[in-house]
């Protein structure tokens, strides 16, 4: 597990400062073999004009701005973590300091090797973690599920927070994306939505109620044989 205290991240950090619309984007690639890829995004572009009035400052409201060398050394860090990652390969980041969107994308040999890792992406980006997550992939019979577990913590931490800062988070959104190279037979999760072309699952959900434990994004998805 990768240290709490570990780096700054610019993106959260403005979170923190300012009542701003983020979005965290979450897209896993599976493909028949039980291999594929992984995306993270964290988009603020929404806030754009915020963020680059407060990069222009050295703190505000008592939290440090890093600068952009900070920054792009703090992701140099998550992409070493993931280099270093059991099954993980082709790991790529990219930072938008015009619009505010910071990627991270990998592939895996085998849906089980990102277990935890988007997570512990997350906490380096200094987001704390607001679920517990489990992926697993069948290919003989097609089946992939994932096993969400709410975490009392994001509510603890959430609680911690200033009135201010809360506010960020009733805008803030979340998106999960799989693709598949067969058929979606069904979804269980009734939040979630199936393409028209039957070959990607997508669910958008507030974070604030992956915080409180309102939402639950566990889903099975069965594919065409």
């Amino acid at each position: 597990m990768l240290k709490r205290n570990a780096g700054y991240f610019l993106l959260i950090l403005v979170l923190c400062v300012f009542s701003s619309c983020f979005q965290i984007i979450e897209e896993i690639n599976v493909a028949n073999n039980g291999s594929g890829t992984v995306n993270l995004t964290v988009n603020l572009s929404a806030s754009k004009t915020k963020v680059a009035s407060i990069m222009l400052l050295d703190s505000v409201n008592g939290y440090k701005v890093p600068n952009k060398q900070k920054i792009q050394q703090e992701m140099e860090e998550v992409v070493a973590y993931l280099k270093n990652s059991p099954g993980i390969s082709n790991v790529k980041k990219t930072l938008d300091f015009e619009n505010y969107i910071a990627t991270v994308s990998f592939a895996f040999k085998n849906i089980s090797n990102i277990n935890n890792v988007s997570q512990n992406v997350l906490k380096k980006m200094k987001i704390k973690a607001i679920n517990n997550s489990s992926f697993s992939f069948n290919p003989e019979n097609g089946v992939f599920q994932r096993r969400y577990i709410h975490t009392k913590e994001a509510l603890t931490e959430y609680n911690k927070l200033k009135p201010e800062v809360k506010n960020v988070f009733k805008e803030a959104s979340y998106t999960s994306i799989y693709r598949f190279e067969k058929p979606v037979v069904t979804s269980t999760n009734p939040l979630a939505k199936v393409s028209k072309t039957k070959k990607a699952v997508m669910l958008n959900a507030g974070i604030m109620g992956l915080i409180n434990g309102k939402t639950n994004i566990s889903n099975q998805i069965i594919l065409a044989k």
